[in-house]
């Protein structure tokens, strides 16, 4: 079967050329052959093998298909496993699977081209946590049966809780007694267990069972009957107030840790009876939840949406104790509160011994006295132990003559968050305590001696200068002036000045001193009586010159501005300490009862009322548990019919363009996240709702994307929610192929967010079933006996299509005695039918017989017939 075509050359081949022989083979069989070809070079014989193979497929697949550490989240994950042909002729494959995990592979068979390629699609959805290790079975055409391994590790996407020094799991943190005011950090590790990445969020359940707020657990069963009424009033109270995490919500990569930071701030809440409660000491258990974004299953549960299609599994999270006490400042000042100083003089000094008591069990106490004018405090800052008492010395120095009574400010120095870095401790007063005190500074009695002048003046003297007090006070520095307004007097008045200026001063005749000193040049003065304009003097050596005056006015208007100045600025800060205090949703800035009129509401006004009250939450505010019910259940406005498929106005625009946080996407419910159909009949559709519920306060833009064909009837697969809003989409599904549907599809939020929804379904075939397999027909009441035996049987339609059917008789060589009616019929989805059976008695009539239930294009079903005739 090989022929050689060759020319042999006569003469030898020169160096340079060439000899070309060519060998056919023509195969006469599917055989492999084998020959030789000899080559005679003068002396020597070269042997040539020759071998005729005919075309094959040389088909090599792959031993292991490896999935990894996967999530358990219901999300249908696939991987491609080639089939490759290395031969020169087609080759067909066929894949095999009975295993215990549900696997979808496509194409089970198929043919593989000669050099080259063919890929099968290995689906699995990864429900619950395991080791997944299966092996299906790939017959390849020419190299028999191959194994192909299916490998996974599925996880749970857990968030584990650590201890910052340790690193061991943590499950309850004792953040211990705190002051009410003050607050306490504690440092957490929040680490994702996961090999993929998480956003997460903080829930914090304020309506956990075992959740304590402002309940003393030390004290007896009587008295915390009595405080029922007090319980009741706390459940509506904001409790996020009370623990800060920061941050609060984040994206953890895979087996990534956050630090996070928790700070107890317990709060004193008011109660309606009015006993001193100071020294009760209020214990807080709560409890906070780190769970991934997205698990929204067990929120739809607690609002009564889609509860049939919803897991009953509740989305895994962890779950961190937080247990603490609040105390309140037990100070007792002995004396005090009141504390009265003995009387002095100017000068003097009193003390008063001052023992403070720290009545507290359980923590020290920081005080810090405030300075006051007159009093002086030593020490005037102090720590004292619990259960323990320092003394403290009082002092009142007056520097005024009087009655001093002041309010003195104790100070209780404390920890605090800092407004602009609320992971920093800050060491602040965070409680105040007030003392009164009360001085009398009495002002001293001198005796004055009379002297007899002996015949200097002094530079100040009475009208006749002869007597002369001795120590009559301090003397100033010029001269005091005994004037008056010349316009206040009209006594002797000369008449051609009774038309005087206002801004006249009147002289006295004893003020020969301040006569002769140098006078000021823009005042005047008059006689007492004529108010005749009196020389002024003005002495060049002691004046001011003219420049020098400017200067004086000018350096008095400099100091004069600074001081304006100062209090503008002091007003300024005011001000702004007063915003800061009315700087709030409510009073926006301004003082309460400002003159302000209360708007009219109107009807249109109502549903931004509903927006008011649900205002934003502020970043570092952790979301509650009750506060998502409330928002759920105020939101329960279901529009249907004007949604935008596309964000059209500008503010649809604006919102749908935002990135959202952890935190507000925890805020949108989407689901269920595994629609469950249930058993559907092949050829027929079937709807389950997912439910969508915008809780916040912007329009959220809302896109599903279905390539799954029994999914293709599903609409609108696009819509701009608007905000505190609920809707649901109809997911319709419709299949002709018979058996387990498990396939998930994807939708995003704002065209950057993405999320999953799982569909799971049964295809099977339209079925009936019969109330009873065996029918016992007795007599009639009220017939003669053995003429007529009936009774009845129901067909049920469990199935979701309606279902044609039709009884067919078993014809025997005694053929039968039994009918029923109806003979064919239908029978709607979910719905049944009593259809009835007669004997009818006759010679030698058979007692028994059989009906076929026959469905169309489903099951068949059979039922026996029995006639209890009796015999006299």
């Amino acid at each position: 079967q090989f022929k050689l075509i060759v020319e042999n050359p006569e003469k030898p081949v020169a160096s340079g050329l060439q000899v070309t022989a060519f060998v056919e083979y023509y195969p006469e069989s599917a055989k492999d052959l084998q020959d030789r070809l000899l080559l005679l070079i003068e002396d020597d014989i070269v042997d040539i093998p020759l071998l005729g193979l005919i075309p094959r497929c040389y088909l090599e697949i792959q031993s292991e298909i490896n999935f990894g550490e996967v999530i358990a989240n219901n999300k249908i994950i696939s991987k491609k496993i080639s089939i490759a042909n290395h031969g020169s002729s087609s080759g067909t494959f066929k894949i095999s699977y009975d295993g215990a995990v549900p696997l979808n592979i496509k194409p089970t068979s198929g043919v593989v081209g000669p050099k080259s390629v063919k890929m099968v699609k290995v689906d699995i959805c990864p429900d619950t946590p395991r080791i997944i290790k299966e092996v299906i079975k790939v017959e390849l055409e020419g190299r028999g049966c191959a194994e192909v391994w299916i490998k996974a590790v599925v996880v749970e996407q857990a968030l584990k809780v650590l201890e910052v020094s340790s690193g061991n799991i943590l499950e309850c943190i004792h953040f211990g007694p705190v002051y009410f005011g003050s607050s306490k950090t504690e440092q957490i590790f929040v680490c994702n267990e996961s090999p993929e990445s998480v956003d997460w969020v903080a829930v914090l359940e304020d309506d956990a069972i075992g959740g304590e707020m402002g309940t003393d657990l030390q004290k007896s069963a009587d008295a915390a009957l009595r405080e029922l009424s007090f319980k009741n009033t706390i459940r509506h109270v904001d409790v996020s107030a009370l623990i800060l995490c920061i941050p609060n919500q984040g994206t953890l990569q895979p087996y990534e840790k956050s630090l996070v930071t928790l700070c107890f701030s317990p709060k004193k809440f008011i109660r309606d009876f009015g006993v001193n409660e100071s020294s009760q000491k209020e214990d807080f258990v709560l409890f906070l939840r780190f769970e991934p974004v997205g698990n929204t299953d067990g929120y739809l549960q607690a609002l009564g949406v889609g509860a049939t299609a919803i897991a009953m599994n509740r989305p895994h999270h962890t779950e961190l104790a937080l247990t603490g006490s609040g105390l309140s400042v037990m100070l007792t000042f002995n004396p005090g509160p009141i504390i009265k100083f003995m009387d002095c003089f100017l000068g003097e000094k009193t003390q008063v011994l001052c023992t403070i008591k720290n009545e507290s069990e359980f923590l020290p106490v920081t005080f810090s006295f405030r300075k006051t004018a007159n009093f002086n405090i030593s020490p005037e800052k102090g720590k004292i132990k619990k259960k323990s008492a320092k003394d403290v010395i009082f002092s009142f120095s007056p520097h005024q003559i009087g009655k001093l009574e002041v309010k003195q400010v104790v100070d209780i120095i404390g920890t605090g968050l800092e407004k602009n870095n609320l992971q920093v401790l800050k060491t602040k007063s965070f409680h105040q305590i007030y003392l009164s005190f009360i001085g009398v500074c009495k002002s001293k009695r001198k005796n004055v001696l009379i002297k007899i002048n002996p015949g200097i003046t002094p530079k100040i003297s009475n009208a006749t200068g002869q007597f002369v007090a001795d120590g009559a006070g301090q003397f100033t520095d010029t001269a005091p002036l005994a004037i008056l307004k010349s316009t206040q007097t009209q006594i002797h008045t000369h008449w051609i000045n009774r038309n005087c200026h206002g801004d006249a001063l009147i002289a006295f005749p004893n003020d020969r001193a301040g006569s002769i000193r140098p006078g000021e040049r823009n005042k005047k003065y008059r006689t007492i009586f004529t108010k005749t304009e009196r020389y002024n003097y003005i002495d060049p050596e002691f004046s001011y010159t003219e420049c020098e005056r400017l200067s004086k006015e000018a350096h008095n208007e400099y100091y004069k501005d600074f001081i304006f100045n100062l209090r503008q600025r002091r007003l300024q800060k005011d001000a702004a300490r007063q915003f800061c205090i009315y700087n709030n949703s409510v009073n926006i800035g301004l003082k309460p009862a400002e003159g302000l009129l209360t708007p009219k509401i109107s009807i249109t006004d109502f549903h931004k009322k509903l927006q008011s009250e649900m205002l934003p939450l502020d970043e570092n505010c952790l979301l509650t548990s009750r506060k998502l019910a409330e928002i759920g259940s105020k939101n329960s406005l279901e529009i249907w019919s004007e949604f935008s498929a596309v964000p059209s106005s500008t503010q649809e625009k604006k919102d749908c363009n935002l990135t959202l946080t952890p935190k507000q996407l925890h805020q949108i419910l989407i689901g269920p996240s595994t629609i469950d159909f249930g058993d559907v009949c092949v050829h027929s559709t079937s709807s389950r709702k997912l439910h969508i519920i915008n809780n916040l306060l912007v329009h959220v833009w809302i896109q599903i994307e279905i390539e799954i064909e029994e999914l293709q009837q599903t609409g609108p697969l696009s819509l701009v929610v608007p905000p505190l809003t609920r809707t649901h989409i109809p997911i319709v599904f419709e299949t002709n192929t018979l058996g387990m549907f498990k396939k998930s599809f994807t939708y995003t939020i704002n065209n950057q967010h993405l999320g999953h929804v799982l569909a799971v379904a049964k295809a099977v075939s339209v079925e009936l079933e019969l109330s009873a397999r065996e029918l016992i027909l007795n007599p009639v009441p009220g017939y003669l006996a053995e003429t007529e035996f009936r009774t009845t049987v129901r067909v049920y339609n469990p199935r979701n299509y309606p279902a044609e059917f039709t009884w067919k008789p078993v014809i025997t060589d005694r053929r039968t005695a039994f009918s029923i009616q109806p003979v064919k019929g239908f029978v709607e989805a979910y719905r049944d039918l009593e259809c009835e059976v007669v004997w009818h008695p006759g010679f030698n009539s058979p007692d028994t017989g059989e009906f076929n239930l026959c469905v169309r294009k489903g099951n068949t079903i059979k039922l026996k017939c029995f006639a209890k005739v009796t015999h006299h």
